[in-house]
């Protein structure tokens, strides 16, 4: 049986590169991914794409597109070097899954805040999450830990 490679947001594995300099550790993932048989590659988006910890925290305009920081500068080519960056390295690494941050401008593959700074999520998704689904990998957030073990047994 061949092991199972997935690319996990570092977030989710406690590492502090969210914007606020913190981690995001999900212990239900840490515990489904330590009883499988799993590669795991981890690795953020943002930081891929050049933004710093800690940084202004970021949303995708609804009605331009653009990822705006909060102060409303366009980091759109941050976040899109990022997704590119992430898809290259999955491509590499022959990675066909990725369980990704939810809601996050860059990872959330569902739902993610409107762009107005005000708590309110959209249906959409972030740059990475949308590009690798293009490309063919399957995205999975934190919460979808029962479709990801179902993944896992095809």
């Amino acid at each position: 049986m061949t092991v199972s490679k997935i690319l996990v947001s570092a977030c989710l594995l406690g590492d502090k590169v969210r914007y606020d300099g913190a981690g995001k550790p999900c212990l239900e993932l840490l515990s489904f991914l330590k009883n499988k048989d799993i590669e795991v590659h981890k690795l953020c988006p943002e930081m891929l794409g050049g933004l710093p910890v800690p940084r202004i925290p970021a949303e995708i305009d609804e009605h331009t597109d653009k990822v705006l920081n909060k102060s409303g500068t366009d980091v759109s080519k941050q976040f899109l070097l990022g997704a590119e960056s992430t898809l290259k390295y999955c491509q590499n690494n022959e990675i066909k899954i990725a369980v990704l941050k939810s809601k996050s401008p860059s990872c959330g593959k569902d739902r993610i805040y409107d762009g107005t700074f005000s708590g309110r999520l959209r249906d959409g998704a972030g740059c990475t999450a949308r590009l690798l689904m293009q490309n063919g990998i399957d995205v999975f957030d934190e919460t979808e830990l029962e479709k990801l073990e179902i993944k896992l047994k095809e």
